[in-house]
């Protein structure tokens, strides 16, 4: 390792060169307290993991005009769309697209003009403050409505879907 020149050196000690730390004869193993064994977990709060899945805010900038909010809060219908098109994502293995977006506030009708009342009134319930961090169930509740079998569908054949019958996209209960 180098040293500052003020600090004096032994002219007649050899200087020592770089040698590779001892070879660990082991594999790794992830057997340490922390590690996750098999699968994900799957349950209550546990979300879908994915990678990179806050790159979906870097996103949200692009429907700045497009939205159609009624009485939800920007930040509230951001923060749970957001959730759901990361599960989006998740559930195909890669970081979230402008698509998993566009299909996220379709759901929720935010990129329709004149969405049905009956919607409106649920995403209202809803959408009520999941934005705030205390309220992680409120916004799992948003993504868990979904059906998973509807998110893995192309964002287009999604948007013909909410027109023909929007109600088919949920399911009754959050599961999670």
């Amino acid at each position: 390792m180098a040293a500052p020149d003020y600090v004096p050196i032994d002219p007649t000690q050899q200087v020592r060169g770089y040698s590779s730390p001892p070879r660990r004869p082991d594999p790794w193993l992830g057997d340490r307290p922390g590690e996750i064994g098999g699968p994900q977990p799957t349950g209550r709060a546990l979300g879908t993991a994915g990678p990179d899945q806050g790159y979906a805010y870097k996103l949200v900038h692009l429907f700045d005009e497009q939205l159609n909010l009624g009485s939800v809060h920007r930040d509230d219908a951001v923060a749970g769309c957001v959730a759901l098109a990361m599960k989006r994502s998740a559930l195909f293995g890669r970081a979230p697209v402008v698509h998993d977006l566009r299909a996220a506030f379709t759901i929720y009708g935010f990129l329709d003009p004149d969405p049905p009342s009956e919607l409106v009134e649920i995403r209202e319930e809803m959408f009520a403050e999941v934005a705030n961090g205390h309220h992680y169930f409120e916004r799992r509740n948003v993504v868990d409505r979904v059906d998973a079998g509807w998110l893995r569908k192309p964002h287009d054949k999604i948007a013909i879907q909410y027109q023909a019958d929007w109600t088919e996209l949920f399911v009754e209960e959050a599961s999670s």
